[in-house]
């Protein structure tokens, strides 16, 4: 049960510089695609079955 004593502390840490990870992504845009996902699969320039 002693071990607990360490573990509790430490995961918490590491869940905080997770969670600072991902609040430092969010705010310098790393997730913003405007063009993204919606217009790509519009478009035909990919082909799901190329020649051979």
């Amino acid at each position: 049960m002693q071990i607990l004593a360490y573990l509790i502390p430490i995961s918490l840490v590491l869940g905080g510089v997770g969670l600072l990870a991902f609040v430092y992504t969010v705010k310098s845009n790393q997730y913003d695609d405007p063009d993204g996902d919606a217009q790509r699969i519009l478009s035909g320039q990919y082909d799901d079955k190329p020649k051979p």
